[in-house]
């Protein structure tokens, strides 16, 4: 049984909490409960939370899921790529090894997960806790432990309420102490996965990112270090907040969009959702767009589009817009450095440093809304 989710048998529709566990064992009770919300589920390994080995013909040099005969007949290798809401399906799985926990295969089910890590390990340098983020020399990081302490200071920076307090989400404990909050992408939008103390795309230190290509263990899900265990009554996951959406596609987390197509009008939407944090009132939201469109129709073509020059010139009106009062200088670099990481994902490092310079000479120019440059 899992009284935590209270979960009910998808045959009987009883809740089976108060019901013997041999009826139904726990670790499927947990899939099928997921996947009767739209959770595409595959197996753990028993009492692990890493999917379980792929058979010996999968396991052969340069075989992958895309051609493999096995998730075609309904078998559990490669992972968070068989998995499924199908309970016959679940059932049959269990059925051979009772003992398998349960993943939940973030991407095919909307989910953006972050995964907030509490290890006791020593901080990063400077630009690696908050990437993107620039914390001078003189501000003091003593105190600064694991990733509910980064995760709260980029909520605090952008004004916005922490994660790990949000109540109206799905949250699940960790049994070694860390935290998973589930919230549902906007439909149609893809995120990518991260690792938040790598030194590749990133969030902010010991907060990890789960969404397409990744997968997060069930809630109620046991291992051999203890049970994921979900906290107060909220079962379903919120949708990602505006706030967060955008910090993900500043650090990197969206995929580089599709070539541009005649009459398409999907990038100067991406200029929106970017500015949405900026705040300001409609005028300064549309002057920002505008700003920083061409930065983004620059991710429509791999080379020759003068990102440089576009991404110093958006980052030097932008500076204007700063100095003259019509938007905070942390959210207008927060808007630049995503359109420039969505444009060129693998640039970040010198994409930061053209925002920084350009706003800093347009910062002694204030901007008038309606001016052009």
């Amino acid at each position: 049984m899992v009284p935590d989710l209270q979960i009910r048998d998808s045959n009987s529709g009883r809740n089976t909490a108060s019901r013997p566990a041999t009826l139904l064992p726990e670790a499927l009770s947990t899939a099928l409960w997921c996947a009767r919300q739209g959770w595409p589920v595959h197996p753990l390994a028993p009492g692990q939370k890493t999917p379980p080995a792929n058979c010996r013909d999968c396991r052969s040099p340069g075989h992958t899921h895309r051609e493999c005969p096995c998730i075609a007949a309904g078998r559990w290798c490669h992972g968070f790529h068989a998995a499924t809401t199908d309970a016959e399906r679940l059932r049959g799985w269990w059925a051979g090894q009772p003992g398998f926990g349960a993943g939940v295969a973030c991407g095919s089910a909307g989910l953006v997960v972050i995964d907030v890590d509490a290890h006791e390990t020593p901080l990063p340098e400077r630009n690696r806790v908050l990437p993107g983020i620039a914390i001078p020399p003189s501000v003091s990081l003593h105190g600064l432990q694991h990733g509910f302490h980064t995760l709260a200071l980029l909520a605090a920076l952008r004004g916005a309420e922490d994660p790990a307090r949000d109540a109206s989400t799905l949250r699940v404990r960790t049994p070694s102490g860390g935290l998973h909050i589930w919230y549902a992408a906007e439909p149609g939008h893809a995120w990518r996965c991260s690792t938040g103390s790598g030194s590749g795309r990133a969030l902010a230190w010991q907060v990890d990112v789960r969404a397409h290509g990744g997968y997060i263990v069930a809630p109620g899900t046991r291992t051999a270090a203890g049970t994921y265990r979900a906290l107060g009554p909220e079962r379903r996951p919120a949708p990602l907040p505006e706030w967060l959406a955008v910090e993900l596609a500043r650090t990197g987390h969206r995929p580089r969009p599709p070539a541009q197509r005649d009459g398409d009008t999907t990038v100067p939407q991406r200029a929106r959702e970017a500015v949405l944090a900026a705040g300001g009132g409609r005028s300064t939201a549309a002057t920002l767009a505008t700003v920083l469109t061409p930065v983004f129709d620059c991710g429509t073509v791999a080379e020759g589009a003068g990102f440089n020059h576009k991404l110093n010139r958006a980052a030097y009106t932008v500076g204007g817009l700063v100095a003259a009062g019509h938007v905070a200088a942390t959210d207008a670099e927060a808007a630049l450095v995503a359109a420039a990481v969505q444009a060129r994902p693998d640039q970040e490092r010198r994409a930061l440093r053209i925002i920084q310079s350009g706003m800093n000479a347009g910062s002694r120019h204030p901007l008038k809304l309606g001016d052009r440059r």
